[in-house]
């Protein structure tokens, strides 16, 4: 498997150029002249694609092929970088010697390449673009918009998509490693519109993964049709959702996107050794309630944001974050740990070859703990059950988020009783941890949805949780309560 990464990334990416390990020791020759801490390049192939059906036809299809190669030199905390979609030896050297401004003249280098694939497969190296013919790409969503408009009478309007990539990608650095990955992604959505008495609701829902199209049986699909006419149907009977401070018991799934926007961003090691993280030189201080432990994990098999290596070639690897309610540390690309004297974690990662790369979340999630989703909602006298989530934003330097809710309920005297529209939650990711007083026993992870933007990049990710009991989160909303 380590080999066939190599075969395939030499044909794609290196061979139709006629590009070898000793000419990639020549572009390094290019830049290592001068004093620099480290350069890499990075190769990269993706073909995509993306067909969208509405009213049983084919409105809207895509497809893409791009490639390129990404040339960075860093020395102290300077960063030069140039790109070209000319994988070829003379658009490297010329990349090569833009990147020459940041040092002056020093040492020269000298560079071994050695091949080094990952030492993992958490996904099969397959095209998922290819392994299935248009005509069932076209048959799977008009199956999906099948199952939805079955389910309820009320759904007027059905929209289903999907999408594939095929991704090769493969570093070089002046280190002497380099390392090659595979990475197919697939991904299938679902809209629909649900009208009674003149209203109208939307309800979404979907899924993917780092797999073919094969993964969408009919149960599958079936089960995201299920949800998103449930969502919609849910909405068409919501009261407006009152406004106040109140304990907010948050599901399991999805809605650790809020864990992920207030809290992960704000442990990227790229913030905290500029200072600008509301968790800046908190490591092993208190930041969370008992029991409280959040992790990033890049090597969970076939999920959305797994990667066998990250997108400087090291290893991507489960990183405790907070332990117990403890700050334990940070995420890393090799840049930022350099400069903050800690170690890697695996979490460099970069939106295309155009790219420079960051610390970035892959799948982040918080543990589970010992109480039954059941007991925790019993615990709570008034109260409002986020089930769901929409779109939100946060303040990275503040820690300050604000939170849609798609589904929610009113919880009364320790039952769930009606639905709540335009519920949204308004909090500080370090403060809403320590108000965690109950975590259910059921993590579960996100579906397959996750694209993560940051500094106007964005990658696939994954998030998860337990149920979570929250106490005193600020609701905002436009009813009175009951």
């Amino acid at each position: 498997m380590n080999n066939e990464f190599f075969t395939i990334a030499d044909r794609c990416l290196l061979m139709p150029y006629e590009l070898d390990a000793g000419r990639l020791h020549q572009v390094f020759g290019q830049m290592l002249t001068h004093q620099i801490d480290y350069a890499d390049l990075y190769f990269q192939y993706n073909r995509s694609e993306g067909w969208v059906l509405e009213e049983g036809i084919v409105k809207s299809g895509s497809f893409n092929i791009d490639q390129g190669v990404g040339v960075r030199a860093i020395s102290g905390e300077k960063t030069a970088f140039a790109y070209s979609d000319d994988i070829s030896l003379d658009a490297l050297v010329s990349a090569a010697k833009a990147t020459r401004a940041i040092a002056s003249q020093g040492k020269v280098h000298s560079v071994q390449l050695v091949k080094q694939a990952a030492h993992r497969s958490l996904y099969l190296p397959q095209d998922p673009i290819a392994h299935f013919k248009d005509s069932d790409k076209v048959a799977l969503l008009e199956k999906l918009e099948g199952f939805a408009r079955t389910i309820d009478k009320r759904v007027i309007q059905v929209m289903a998509s999907l999408a594939g990539e095929y991704e090769i990608v493969m570093i070089a650095r002046s280190d002497g490693l380099l390392a090659a990955d595979v990475r197919p992604l697939v991904r299938v959505s679902l809209q629909v519109i649900a009208e009674e008495n003149g209203r109208r609701e939307q309800g979404v829902a979907g899924g993917g993964g780092r797999f073919d199209y094969t993964y969408f049986t009919d149960e599958i699909l079936s089960d995201y049709a299920q949800k998103a006419v449930h969502q919609a149907v849910v909405n068409l009977n919501a009261k407006p959702a009152p406004a106040g401070t109140m304990t907010v018991v948050l599901g399991n799934g999805w809605p650790g996107i809020l864990l992920h926007e207030a809290i992960g961003h704000g442990l990227e090691g790229d913030f905290n050794r500029k200072g600008s993280s509301a968790f800046s030189g908190r490591v092993g201080e208190r930041v969370a309630a008992d029991g409280v432990t959040v992790v990033d994990d890049g090597t969970i098999a076939r999920r959305r944001g797994s990667l066998n290596i990250d997108d400087e070639g090291n290893p991507t690897q489960c990183t405790v974050l907070i332990e117990n309610g403890v700050l334990k540390g940070y995420l890393q690309d090799s840049l930022n740990a350099r400069l903050m004297n800690q170690p890697l974690t695996g979490n460099g990662r970069r939106e295309s070859f155009a790219h420079i790369p960051m610390p970035r979340m892959t799948n982040t999630y918080m543990l589970n703990g010992d109480k039954n989703p059941e007991e925790i909602i019993a615990s709570v006298k008034q109260g409002l059950y986020a089930a769901n989530f929409g779109g939100g934003q946060v303040d990275i330097t503040s820690g300050k988020f604000v939170f849609t809710a798609a589904e929610a309920y009113m919880i009364e005297n320790g039952k769930i009783t009606y639905p709540v529209k335009g519920a949204t939650l308004i909090g500080n990711g370090p403060d809403v941890l320590t108000r965690v007083s109950m975590i259910g026993n059921d993590m579960a992870l996100d579906p397959g949805i996750g694209t993560c933007g940051k500094e106007g990049q964005s990658v696939p990710v994954g998030v998860g949780q337990p149920t979570l009991r929250v106490d005193g989160l600020t609701v905002g909303g436009t009813g009175s309560g009951s």
